[in-house]
């Protein structure tokens, strides 16, 4: 698989409770007193891929309403992103897209054990 199609850096969606940081009790990351605990070699990975050019997008089940404390708990704990996708529920989701017509895979899919991390992940 070409991931860099033509000199395109990838995109990466990127769950963030149970994949970046440990997925806590639930209710409690929505307190503004809340750390977030990043998992074994989150900010490591995330440089990897900032320095191979990768669009960082970022998910989440939180809803809307808790943009600003998610966004001062991500950037509490060094967490940089190029845009956060909120309100995305907890229940199945699913990557649709395109392949090129020589037949290049353009959607890809990884699914973690909940607090592994993603530093195992090579793209």
């Amino acid at each position: 698989m070409n991931y860099n199609m033509e000199g395109r850096p990838a995109t990466i969606f990127c769950d963030i409770d149970g994949t970046l940081i440990e997925h806590d009790t639930p209710g409690i990351a929505f307190r503004s007193d809340y750390t977030m605990k990043l998992l074994e070699g989150t900010l490591n990975k995330l440089l990897e891929w900032d320095r191979k050019g990768y669009k960082l997008i970022l998910t989440t089940g939180r809803k809307e309403s808790l943009r600003a404390i998610t966004e001062r708990q991500l950037t509490d704990v060094g967490i940089f992103y190029d845009q956060l996708i909120m309100g995305i529920g907890g229940g199945p989701r699913w990557l649709i897209n395109d392949d090129k017509p020589d037949g290049t895979t353009m959607a890809n899919h990884i699914n973690l054990e909940r607090n592994e991390g993603i530093f195992k992940i090579s793209i």
